[in-house]
């Protein structure tokens, strides 16, 4: 074990793989997180081509019934089959019913109202293309340049994977933002993160040594880096240090105008002799994942919604065409 102290001065005690120490930083944390350089990064991120791909949540939460999802102010109804995952319009053509409501019978989605039956193989409503990756469902929808298949990050094999959504008052913009701001971590999430230091920053990624706290003073320090693959994700990839290989996909999700899905896939994995028990007993381990990542994303979407609140009152709506309508 290495004794160091936390970004705050206090004892702390590295264990596992020790990267060393690093210089200490030239300026305070308020000082290096540049608002310019998360701007212009953020800018190339929401610049790169997303293939119309959107996350709708894990996989694993699509079983035996239908499940009703909005994205970008679209309803859709989203079901499972022995052909794959199907998503459509959350409205049957006859009157109306919402397909989400109904039952599923040979793989087909049968009208809650009426009885009218949705099959994949000839659709009486219009099918949006989809892709289960394993971990996560997508949908494509129309509106840009369209890709085959999602961005996807190379994940490692042999990993125990978690799952974690939750929703936020604000848009994808903002969640890349928070993650591309690591600074705030040592401060804003303190019970996780005992300390952290930039090692690499270039124009659209950042790798930091960041010590995460495994029970009070005990921690264990990796090398993350952090880039954006498309428009609505954002990874971490751990290079160096305990778990290297393994990452963390953040997903967003516009649901309609300053609400957005955040969805969050770990995807951990070790050459430790050890983990091979630890995947064994994954189904104990990854409610803890989704606990921990929970608690992490609760504090950041407060984060995001008030740099989206700010946004909001910083641009104010144009009242010019009311004005006009009004004047005599």
């Amino acid at each position: 074990m290495l004794r160091t102290r936390d970004a705050h001065g206090k004892a702390l005690w590295l264990f596992g793989q020790t990267l060393g120490e690093l210089p200490a930083a030239p300026r305070p944390d308020w000082q290096a997180a540049e608002p310019r350089w998360i701007a212009g990064a953020l800018a190339r991120a929401l610049d790169r081509p997303g293939g119309g791909w959107h996350v709708l949540g894990a996989s694993a939460a699509l079983r035996q019934r239908p499940l009703a999802v909005q994205v970008e102010g679209r309803s859709l109804a989203l079901w499972r089959s022995q052909a794959g995952v199907h998503a459509t319009d959350d409205q049957c053509p006859h009157l109306g019913a919402a397909w989400s409501r109904g039952r599923l019978v040979d793989g087909g989605l049968v009208c809650p109202w009426h009885g009218l039956r949705l099959d994949p193989a000839a659709p009486c409503s219009a099918l949006y293309q989809t892709h289960d990756d394993g971990a996560l469902v997508w949908v494509q929808l129309p509106g840009e340049a369209l890709l085959p298949r999602p961005v996807l990050p190379v994940r490692p094999t042999s990993a125990l994977v978690s799952v974690m959504s939750l929703r936020a008052r604000c848009t994808p913009r903002e969640v890349l933002e928070n993650r591309l701001d690591p600074w705030h971590g040592a401060h804003f999430h303190g019970h996780s993160f005992a300390r952290l230091a930039v090692r690499e920053q270039a124009e659209d990624s950042i790798t930091v040594r960041v010590a995460f706290r495994v029970a009070g003073r005990l921690a264990v320090e990796v090398d993350a880096r952090f880039h954006c693959p498309d428009r609505r994700s954002i990874v971490m990839t751990i290079v160096a240090g305990e778990g290297e290989g393994s990452l963390v996909e953040t997903h967003a999700t516009a649901l309609s105008p300053g609400q957005c899905l955040i969805t969050e896939a770990i995807f951990a994995s070790s050459t430790r002799s050890g983990f091979a028990v630890a995947r064994r007993l994954g189904r104990l381990i990854q409610p803890l994942m989704r606990l921990a990542a929970r608690r992490l994303w609760v504090e950041d979407a407060a984060y995001c919604e008030r740099r989206h609140a700010l946004r909001e009152r910083a641009s104010p709506p144009d009242l010019s065409c009311a004005s006009q309508e009004s004047s005599p």
